[in-house]
């Protein structure tokens, strides 16, 4: 089935931190209840790829959110590593991050998420980075922002499925999904893509809501103070 983020956030109410605040914040029975009611389907180990040539609002953007189901004790038990296939990550402004993890194969993880950027065009052509990011193959969940759904097809993730990336390269993903969507967040069996690089935010409230419900995605959204 395939959603979009037009019919799954529909309703939902309404900038990034990098490190979280550690404070845990009580859940309302609700709460409680819609994370139970789901619990078969939330992830427990998340992997963010990383690279040269990122573009690091993708991935802060997802981070964010993200982490506040930890330290807003949703899911406490959440865990993630940064991976890359090299030392540092770079992008094309010199802003560096160093990986948990360097080339380690990814399928143990529950949901892979990788960011974009213009290090994504070349990339989908270095057979030993590709050959890193197939390690996921049996991972149940993989999710890109903008251009990273560029290295999801060339890893062969996409094949009959819908998709979406950056508006500026929707005629470059077109060999590697059955159809291109223009929608902002598209989910289909198992694949999330998301547009341009401000949809990294959106994604990350869309996968809140997804793993812990409605309720919990707006109290996250609200102590963002995020207007989007």
């Amino acid at each position: 089935m395939i959603t979009t983020r037009r019919s799954a956030l529909k309703g939902l109410a309404g900038t990034a931190t990098l490190l979280s605040t550690g404070i845990a914040y009580s859940q309302t029975t609700s709460v409680a209840q819609e994370i139970q009611n789901t619990a078969s389907n939330i992830p427990k180990r998340i992997a963010y790829i990383v690279f040269n040539g990122i573009t690091w609002l993708d991935f802060f953007g997802i981070y964010d959110p993200l982490s506040r189901l930890k330290s807003m004790n949703f899911l406490p038990d959440l865990s993630w590593d940064i991976c890359a296939y090299t030392d540092m990550a770079t992008d094309n402004f010199d802003l560096q991050v160093k990986p948990h993890k360097v080339r380690e194969s990814l399928a143990d993880y529950d949901a892979i998420i990788v960011p974009g950027g213009f290090g994504t065009r070349q990339l989908r052509y270095d057979e030993g980075f590709m050959n890193w990011i197939k390690t996921a193959n049996q991972v149940p969940l993989k999710t890109s922002i903008c251009t990273g759904s560029l290295l999801l097809g060339a890893a062969g993730f996409l094949k009959g499925k819908t998709a979406t990336t950056n508006f500026n390269e929707y005629e470059t993903l077109k060999p590697y999904c059955q159809r291109v969507a223009t929608d902002r967040i598209v989910e289909d069996s198992g694949i999330i893509t998301a547009g341009a690089v401000s949809a990294s935010l959106d994604l990350g409230l869309y996968l809140c809501e997804k793993w812990v419900g409605k309720e919990a995605a707006t109290e996250i959204r609200t102590r963002m103070n995020y207007q989007g």
